[in-house]
């Protein structure tokens, strides 16, 4: 069984000894592969070979040869075009999350910036009340 980050079951297969299966999703996360051995046997031994493939890499190529009658170096071909095209996505996607980045990081240096001015006018205040009030403190007791 093949659960998805937010719980949703992706692949369920029972009594099966052995196959291949693929799925396609758009969430991001860590998936959960679950495998049991559910038998009446106390003793027994059992092997899981697991082949995770992502992206360009889990395309089923000797079927897509197979489909548009193409071989050797023309497959190879169509392979390489399908690592670039993969790679520009990639590409194109730390692009936009580098400018969002950037946007959060401008933004957080334009509040901070905000909130030292602010804190400095609120010191300078302060510090003017305190001398306005000294000063009248020192004026009713004659001291000045």
């Amino acid at each position: 069984m093949v659960t998805s980050p937010y719980g949703n079951e992706l692949h369920h297969n029972e009594n099966v000894t052995q196959g291949q299966f693929a799925f396609t999703t758009t969430e991001s996360g860590n998936y959960v592969a679950c495998f049991s051995m559910v038998g009446t046997q106390q003793e027994g031994t059992a092997s899981v070979s697991l082949d995770w493939k992502t992206g360009i890499s889990a395309k089923d190529w000797d079927s897509v040869a197979k489909k548009e009658k193409i071989e050797g170096v023309e497959l190879e071909v169509r392979k390489l075009e399908g690592i670039v095209d993969a790679i520009h996505q990639y590409l194109i996607y730390l692009k936009d999350k580098e400018a969002t980045m950037r946007e959060v990081s401008e933004k957080t240096n334009a509040r901070v910036a905000w909130f030292s001015i602010m804190s400095l006018g609120l010191c300078i205040l302060v510090s003017a009340l305190q001398i306005w009030y000294l000063q009248s403190y020192f004026r009713k007791k004659k001291l000045i």
